[in-house]
């Protein structure tokens, strides 16, 4: 069990329990419930934009089944790699390295290996089907928000994901978390509730992309670049704050590797939006450029077109071979 407060926001001692429920002897933890809901939670976002994107039921859910295998293995194979020391012992075997190495339910992913294998694995579903994978990319990304945001209440239930203990001086003194056990201190630690930072600088980003850009972005990709560039914004801060970061090298650098890409994402987010802007910039003044919107309502008319004279060439074929028959029959 894991004791919890929030004194200043009112909110005393309670605890928590990271397990939910057995099933058949097994262990079901509030950390893989919260994880399942933000998938499902982002899937149905992307439902909500597929047709504005131009993608159909089918598309997703093809897309979602690879993205969530091939996130999973990518957000594992991202921790594994930060702290290979841990994972191949001397003395062991290979194949209890191995089986260290893919235990998931011993815990360890990294978001941001979850996030990139996602990536890659869309992109190449869109080249393999010839889809518009930087529409692809804005449809799933703000649905990744949002399973983020839902992801780090596991971490909540798990009492982990914080960071160290808040100075009285500190304008987040008033939002600290007492947590007990800790590997701080004995007893009671006040500490930065990081996961909650996280939480709540997600939802803040999904909010202001829907509300104020989504239907207002002027080239494709610009969605998925501005949820890179504001998750790293948020992410460099706050892992600075946290006392389990992943270093890169194990340790040794001093370099967290979750900072380091939160700030890669950040200036090569800001960077790309601001050339791309510039771009359309220059096409508006040219006349050349086209509304993202209009386009995807074009490509769709024209799908529609083929699909529907596809549609009527049985048919017409079937209406020749009649004309036919009717003629051979007055031949006879």
């Amino acid at each position: 069990m894991i004791e919890v407060s929030f004194p200043g926001l009112g909110i005393d001692n309670f605890q928590l329990n990271p397990v939910a429920f057995e099933l058949f002897g097994l262990e079901v933890r509030w950390y893989g419930i919260f994880i399942t809901l933000g998938m499902l939670a982002a899937f149905a976002y992307a439902y909500y934009r597929s047709k504005q994107e131009g993608f159909d039921l089918d598309n997703l859910l093809d897309m979602g089944l690879y993205m969530i295998v091939f996130g999973v293995i990518g957000a594992r194979l991202y921790y594994v790699l930060m702290k290979l020391d841990t994972y191949i012992l001397p003395g062991r075997s290979v194949w209890d390295n191995f089986l260290d190495m893919i235990n998931i339910r011993g815990g360890g992913l990294g978001i941001y290996g979850g996030i990139i294998a996602g990536a890659l694995t869309l992109f190449i579903y869109c080249r393999l089907k010839k889809k518009d994978w930087r529409r692809a990319l804005d449809m799933v990304a703000p649905g990744v928000m949002i399973a983020q945001a839902m992801g780090r209440w596991g971490n909540f239930f798990n009492g982990e994901a914080h960071g160290g203990i808040v100075p009285e001086k500190s304008p987040l003194y008033f939002i600290r978390m007492g947590l007990a056990p800790n590997e701080l201190t004995q007893g009671m630690a006040y500490v930065h509730p990081t996961f909650l930072y996280e939480s709540l600088w997600n939802i803040l980003g999904f909010v202001l992309i829907n509300v104020f850009l989504y239907k207002r972005k002027k080239f494709n990709g610009q969605i998925v670049l501005t949820y890179a560039a504001w998750y790293g914004f948020g992410r460099m801060f706050i892992e600075a704050l946290r006392t389990d970061s992943l270093y890169l090298g194990g340790g040794d650098s001093g370099i967290r590797a979750s900072q380091l890409v939160g700030f890669l994402c950040f200036v090569l987010g800001t960077a790309l939006i601001i050339y791309m802007l510039i771009r359309c910039k220059k096409l508006e003044a040219k006349g050349e450029y086209v509304p993202v919107f209009t386009a995807v309502t074009e490509q769709a008319s024209e799908e529609n077109a083929e699909q529907v004279t596809d549609a009527q060439a049985p048919d017409e074929i079937t209406n020749e071979n009649n004309e036919e028959n009717q003629t051979n029959g007055q031949a006879d």
